[in-house]
């Protein structure tokens, strides 16, 4: 079962897993009234996806929105992107307002804007999947995108993200570009923003360019063969009417297990703090899902933007991210695709080891970066890497021809490609991921979060391997201390402590005042719980 990403030392609570008292729903009056209403209670701040926050602490509000497109419009013109911008949002209710505002910026900037044909919602892979079909098919000028998402943040947060040209998340350049000039029309009190009351947009069949090109990355031939009863929970999210698609277009015996589109999310359970948050990877987010497992072969799930997936099987239940991952690689480059020998496997430094042994056992070449899908989009791009994946539950990979389909990532082919898998070799990504385990050992994986001040996480960001003095994890020789990604050489914001059979990776939080440490052992639980205490005293120890 995928762990849940709950804080060192804190209890789950007894909610968890259940549908939410109505009072804990959101008043979407009252979250829209405050995006027009309040004042911005701080400045424009882009993370690894963008920039979030909720309009009723005043973190996202439309002076922020205003001063983000405003600063996006500048951008485009310093770089010269000249085609159109391709525009997504979820369903999160400050999603609408802001996509809005977003619009009357661009239109008054003569921007192309690209919009849902029916008004319907687009998810982020599609945008990607747009702005890549677009500047490779040789359209007029050269595209760009913008989504309005906060991806699974709880109900009340609003995000808006920027996709360059080259389809994929912005780099940190970019992004502070962007913050950096947002902050300034803010400081400005937005004088020199401009927008118009109606703006013009172009309108495009994102289902049907989306669904119908997806035979090109997906043998669904195999999977309509195969007579899998497939089940999908969108949660909610804006993959709703694209499942759908799928299932009519392609002939696929798929059941949507709830269709309902309502901002208050009210019927997703909550997750382990008791708060609604429709993450795909949590056990308490898809527990109506995973109590429908035996009903399907396999079930999968999104979140509101649909970047992220979740899988069900009636034997693993819901799976860990880092085991499907691990099946997908297997299954892709075991013989499910005819990619070139020097096609690599992508993956961040805090994803399980497991997908080491398995590439190193295909001959593969692996690529470990950073945190953040951003260090992927080179390598699906130029076609070097094959498949990129992250633990919490991203990936995307190349079209079957090896051409790239998206560069951002894709929540609905890794579904539809464990149903492949399972049509086509007879084992689903659970069975296929036991076997993994049973020639490369069974890790145990985790995530917790530990208090740092602001001072800590600063020092832990810019910590060097020389202050790593222990020779020792948990009873194994220390092999490498890393701080800069093996795969690219690029900073880390943290440190990475590698042994025999175990690793742990400590990195700041962005948002919070905690540090997040990542564990593995391939020696079992116990061993799990001397690595994760050993981690907390060497940072400590570091700290000091």
């Amino acid at each position: 079962m995928a762990g849940p990403e709950v804080p060192h030392g804190v209890s789950v609570s007894p909610a968890a897993g259940r549908l939410p008292d109505p009072a804990l729903l959101v008043d979407v009056d009252a979250l829209i009234g405050a995006y027009y209403d309040e004042a911005p209670a701080g400045p424009v701040a882009f993370g690894t996806s963008g920039h979030r926050g909720s309009s009723l602490a005043g973190t996202f509000t439309e002076a922020h929105v205003l001063a983000i497109a405003e600063a996006v419009c500048r951008y485009r013109e310093a770089q010269g992107t000249d085609g159109p911008l391709f525009l997504g949002r979820d369903t999160h209710a400050l999603s609408e307002p802001a996509a809005r505002t977003i619009v009357e910026v661009l239109g008054a900037h003569g921007v192309d804007v690209v919009v849902d044909a029916g008004g319907g919602f687009t998810p982020t892979p599609v945008i990607s999947h747009a702005i890549l079909t677009h500047n490779r098919g040789g359209g007029r000028g050269t595209a760009d995108g913008i989504v309005v998402t906060p991806s699974h943040n709880p109900p009340e947060d609003g995000g808006v993200k920027y996709n360059p040209p080259h389809g994929g998340p912005a780099d940190t350049g970019v992004t502070k570009w962007i913050e950096q000039e947002a902050n300034t029309l803010l400081e400005g009190g937005l004088r020199d923003v401009r927008r118009t009351a109606e703006p013009a947009v172009r309108r495009r069949d994102y289902v049907t360019a989306y669904v119908d090109d997806l035979g090109a990355v997906i043998d669904l031939d195999a999977i309509r063969a195969g007579g899998l009863r497939l089940g999908v929970d969108p949660l909610g999210g804006a993959s709703a009417a694209y499942w759908a698609a799928i299932a009519e277009r392609h002939g696929l015996d798929l059941t949507i297990t709830n269709d309902e589109i309502d901002p208050t999310f009210r019927f997703v359970p909550v997750d382990w703090d008791g708060k609604v948050r429709m993450d795909c990877s949590s056990p308490y987010a898809m527990a109506r899902l995973t109590e429908l497992a035996g009903s399907f072969d396999i079930a999968f799930g999104n979140d509101p933007d649909a970047d992220r997936h979740g899988i069900v099987t009636p034997g693993a239940g819901l799976l860990n991210p880092n085991h499907h991952l691990a099946a997908c690689i297997a299954y892709l480059f075991g013989g499910g695709r005819s990619w070139p020998a020097s096609t690599g496997v992508g993956k961040t430094l805090v994803s399980s080891a497991i997908i080491d042994r398995v590439a190193g056992d295909l001959g593969r070449r692996l690529v470990e970066v950073p945190v953040g899908f951003k260090w992927f989009v080179d390598g699906l791009l130029d076609g070097s890497l094959g498949f990129g994946g992250e633990e919490s539950a991203g990936a995307s990979f190349l079209r079957r021809d090896g051409t790239p389909w998206s560069t951002d990532k894709d929540g609905l082919i890794p579904c539809l490609l464990a149903a492949e898998m399972a049509a086509r070799t007879g084992a689903d990504p659970g069975e296929t991921y036991d076997r993994l385990a049973e020639r490369f050992g069974r890790p145990a994986y985790r995530r917790v979060d530990v208090a740092a001040t602001p001072e800590q996480k600063q020092v832990l960001g810019r910590l060097s391997a020389e202050q790593v003095t222990r020779g020792e994890l948990a009873g194994e020789p220390i092999r490498e201390v890393l701080t800069n990604a093996p795969g690219n050489g690029a900073p880390i914001g943290g440190v990475k402590v590698v042994a025999e059979s175990a690793w742990f990776a400590a990195r700041p939080s962005g948002t919070e005042d905690v540090y997040k440490v990542y564990a593995e052992s391939f020696r079992g639980e116990e061993h799990l719980e001397e690595v994760i205490a050993e981690a907390q005293e060497l940072v400590t120890e570091a700290l000091t």
